[in-house]
């Protein structure tokens, strides 16, 4: 049954649409991540241009986000003081993004970023996220225990000035790290369509010693209002977000993390890292191969305004 989509301006198969989303509904129940890193390749591979997919995903995220956030909130397991220093850098990182993506758009060279962002990005996280699943698929084989990190060790960051107490987390840390992450997450999110978890949680953990306990939480809280406010300055300014399409993703994305949430349950945590490693990876070198392929129409129209 094809559906026409306003925005996006083409007719596409809602039954595709609906499998697109409980696909990527199902990959990020199972691996506990948003699935902007997957849908939004996967709206441009079936013809969605590439700045429609990116501010329709990212409604898409916010709305997907917000359960799993106030879940977390219920529970105690989000450090409001953390939360609030990595939205205020967020916030800051999106309005530069959007700025940066409208730029870019009106330069004709939006479709190249976005193509070249997912290229860098993912195939470097899916390869470091593969090898380290192979790495501890061996270690588990040959029977080796490695020693797990120590929340709240020091490093050279834990002595960068203007230090914070985060009592929800009890570390006692730098605020200017903090708010860095915060930038280049709404950042990145606001040029490529993506919540940023998949990058947020590891960075927290392993480079800021913050306890996985209150990462994952504080993690979809900043995905869900940074998500949001770039939603909203995507439609205001660029008035790319289709909702048509948002919905029609949303309800199969939600049919598809019940079932995804089941089966990672029953999956060993190597197996889930390696998995997930090889499908950023996939995504990646895609993209790559799309940028070697010589294009059907080697020159495109485009309107210039503002001229005399």
């Amino acid at each position: 049954m094809q559906l026409y989509l306003p925005i996006a301006d083409l007719p596409v198969n809602v039954f595709l649409i609906l499998a697109m989303g409980a696909a990527v509904g199902f990959v990020s129940g199972m691996f506990g991540i948003g699935g902007g890193f997957l849908m939004t390749p996967l709206l441009i591979f079936i013809g969605i241009a590439p700045a429609v997919a990116v501010a329709t995903v990212a409604s898409h995220i916010a709305a997907s986000s917000f359960s799993g956030a106030l879940s977390y909130w219920r529970r105690r397991a989000i450090d409001p003081m953390l939360a609030l220093i990595l939205l205020g850098g967020a916030i800051a990182g999106t309005m530069l993004g959007v700025w940066t993506f409208t730029q870019l758009r009106a330069l004709g060279q939006l479709d190249l970023l976005i193509a070249l962002s997912y290229v860098v990005l993912l195939s470097g996280v899916g390869g470091a996220m593969f090898w380290e699943g192979l790495r501890a698929m061996r270690r588990a084989r040959h029977g080796q225990v490695v020693p797990p990190r120590r929340s709240g060790g020091h490093g050279w960051i834990h002595g960068l000035p203007l230090k914070v107490r985060f009592k929800r987390s009890k570390i006692y840390l730098s605020a200017i790290p903090v708010v860095a992450i915060g930038l280049a997450i709404g950042f990145i999110g606001a040029i490529m369509g993506i919540g940023g978890g998949f990058i947020l949680v590891p960075t927290l953990i392993y480079l800021l010693r913050i306890p996985t306990s209150t990462v994952i939480g504080t993690s979809m809280l900043l995905t869900l209002v940074t998500m949001t406010f770039a939603t909203v300055l995507h439609a205001a300014t660029n008035h790319l977000v289709d909702v048509v399409l948002a919905l029609i993703l949303m309800t199969g994305g939600v049919t598809g993390a019940q079932f995804g949430a089941r089966a990672g349950q029953r999956i060993r945590g190597e197996h889930l890292r390696l998995l997930l490693g090889l499908l950023i990876l996939a995504v990646g070198i895609r993209f790559a191969v799309e940028l070697g392929i010589r294009p059907n129409d080697l020159y495109t129209l485009r309107e210039i305004t503002g001229g005399p």
